[in-house]
């Protein structure tokens, strides 16, 4: 399964790199909203894909990512990041069809629990 990290932070993205390629995952990795979009349409709509993405970037935020992947990928699970942690921002996030939400910093298990119940949930197989 390919796993696209969008994330204006460089320390964030070599940190779940390297944690989810350990785990067998296919990483890719954008530091912008723009940069994540021109990934997505770069993917075969048949390619089993999940987003993680951060709340707060510069331009544009996480959750106008969420608004543009939902029009085109429906279906794709969305995973929110985010340091900035309040009920609003959490279900904001809900609203849009996040699958999950991780407090940032989170710990390697974190993650990957976080992974693992977005996947069972949403019934998502390669």
């Amino acid at each position: 399964m390919k796993i696209l990290v969008t994330d204006d932070e460089g320390i964030v993205l070599s940190s779940c790199r390297r944690i989810l390629e350990a785990e067998g995952f296919e990483v890719l990795m954008a530091s912008s909203v723009e940069e994540a979009l021109k990934t997505i349409d770069a993917q075969p709509l048949s390619t089993p894909m999940l987003l993680l993405v951060d709340v707060k970037m510069p331009v544009h935020d996480g959750m106008y990512l969420m608004k543009k992947v939902k029009k085109k990928r429906p279906h794709l699970p969305i995973i929110v990041m985010s340091g900035y942690v309040t009920r609003e921002t959490v279900k904001a996030a809900e609203n849009l069809g996040a699958a999950g939400f991780i407090a940032k910093p989170f710990t390697p298990e974190e993650l990957l629990d976080k992974l693992l119940s977005v996947t069972r949930k949403e019934k998502f197989h390669e």
